[in-house]
């Protein structure tokens, strides 16, 4: 099976709404080991899922919540705060690193945006 492209993957969620948009997504790496529970798909699948159970798809909570799904999403919130959208301007760093702790706790694992923010940290200090 070949992979969604983006037309396709936009086009699905024109039509059918964001629970199309994860199946294309899905079916995009179905092909890829999977350690379960690990692994890419399972990743994919709860990037969406807050630390609070206030998220998507299964409504997971804390450590419920694949590390590497925490994971993901963090860096995709910081990401997307940070980037230029056709709607908004980006976020500035320290704004945007203010949105993740605040938070921390609900959205995101606070131990995940704790070791995120530390990384940013060192990086802007030349450290990593």
């Amino acid at each position: 099976m070949r992979a969604a492209t983006t037309k396709e993957i936009a086009a699905a969620t024109a039509a059918s709404g964001p629970d199309a948009v994860g199946q294309a997504c899905r079916e995009a790496v179905e092909d890829l080991p999977d350690d379960p529970g690990h692994g890419v798909r399972t990743i994919v699948r709860h990037a969406h899922e807050h630390w609070d159970g206030e998220g998507y798809p299964e409504g997971l909570s804390g450590e419920q919540i694949p590390l590497g799904a925490r994971i993901v999403l963090a860096v995709d919130a910081y990401h997307a705060m940070t980037s230029d959208r056709p709607y908004r301007q980006a976020m500035s760093h320290a704004d945007a690193c203010k949105e993740l702790e605040d938070n921390a706790g609900t959205q995101f694992d606070p131990e995940v945006v704790e070791a995120f923010l530390a990384v940013l940290s060192n990086e802007a200090r030349g450290q990593a």
